[in-house]
């Protein structure tokens, strides 16, 4: 069967039989790589459409096919607190689970649900990406861009030749991940970043194809693992800009993540969005609103995104308030002693190493 499908295109090399599905009748197979847990039929595809049932065996279609890398600042992530300073080697493949209105990357993301479903993407092994990474001066390995979960294969395997190298491994993910896959990262992982975009399965399901509750339970499960976890928010006129909603986003990290856990509250901008381009951007009001709702809750580190020059693009000590970190964009000073306030010597909650 194989054979035939390399006859119709297929590289059989990027191919891998998946490691989270489950066999059932008929020849159907049930993937459980995310909460979506998609019962795919013989010759089809499941959400993510990089995932496909051949001849009744389930098999990623995106293994070693990098459709982008680069070395971006970690600040771009966003995180702020793990390695600051530092380069990571961002890489990507195709797909995603989700199928958000306001997705920036919607070219790679969503390009294998049109009607040209080709999986491309350059060929790059696992033990390549770790030389990319060390020769570049990296510090770490960002699974981004796209979501890494449809990607499980190639991320697990570059993931352990990472950490076998001393590099740190980044997720930036959208938290709908299944528990297998965070039972089989969770050892390898060391910081995330996850959008949580709303609080209501509504929003969700309308905007992104989704649910909260699953993405709510990945964060605890996250953070009591011992993995460095960020949330940003995206602000989005009309839809999520939701006074209240700030307010239940900024209770949930204060009381189940815990008041150290940064959130960013990003600016829209609908110019490159997926389906949203005639929205407008966020006002400076609208941000300003959350991280205000962010401090009320005890928060003590709430970052405006996506609009340089914000003063509250820096982090500042939560005791005496200096200033540690002056941030423009992606580019910082630091003036913190090793993670801690220069002036009182209070904790920053930052990982340096």
């Amino acid at each position: 069967m194989l054979e035939l499908y390399h006859k119709l295109g297929y590289n059989i090399r990027t191919m891998k039989e998946a490691i989270l599905y489950k066999k059932l009748s008929n020849g159907a197979v049930q993937c459980q790589v995310c909460n979506h847990r998609c019962t795919i039929n013989k010759g089809c595809r499941g959400t993510c459409s990089v995932r496909e049932n051949i001849d009744g065996t389930l098999f990623a279609l995106t293994y070693r096919k990098v459709i982008s890398e680069a070395v971006d600042p970690v600040e771009k992530k966003p995180l702020f607190h793990f390695l600051p300073g530092s380069s990571t080697l961002s890489i990507a493949t195709l797909g995603c689970n989700f199928r958000c209105d306001n997705c920036q990357n919607w070219q790679i993301s969503q390009q294998p649900k049109t009607e040209n479903k080709n999986i491309i993407g350059d060929d790059i092994a696992p033990n390549q990406i770790i030389s990319h990474a060390l020769s570049q001066k990296c510090k770490s390995i960002s699974y981004t861009y796209t979501e890494p979960t449809v990607f499980i294969e190639y991320a697990l395997e570059t993931m352990k030749l990472a950490h076998d190298s001393g590099l740190k491994n980044i997720w930036v993910s959208n938290g709908f991940m299944s528990t297998e896959t965070l039972e089989l990262i969770i050892p390898y992982l060391d910081a995330i970043n996850i959008d949580l975009k709303y609080f209501d399965n509504k929003s969700y399901q309308k905007y992104c194809g989704g649910k909260l509750d699953p993405i709510l339970k990945n964060l605890i499960t996250l953070k009591k693992s011992g993995v460095w976890v960020e949330i940003t928010t995206l602000v989005i006129p009309g839809i999520s800009d939701d006074q209240s909603m700030f307010n239940q986003i900024a209770e949930f990290i204060f009381t189940k993540l815990g008041p150290e856990t940064p959130w960013h509250i990003s600016r829209f901008s609908p110019g490159i969005s997926f389906k949203l381009i005639d929205s407008q951007p966020t006002p400076t009001t609208s941000l300003e609103k959350a991280l205000n709702i962010g401090i009320k809750h005890g928060l003590k580190y709430v970052y405006v995104g996506n609009t340089p020059g914000h003063k509250s693009e820096n982090t500042y000590c939560p005791l005496c308030r200096s200033l540690n970190i002056d941030r423009l964009g992606v580019r910082i000073n630091r003036y913190d002693d090793q993670g801690r306030c220069y002036k009182c010597k209070k904790s920053l909650n930052i990982i340096n190493k």
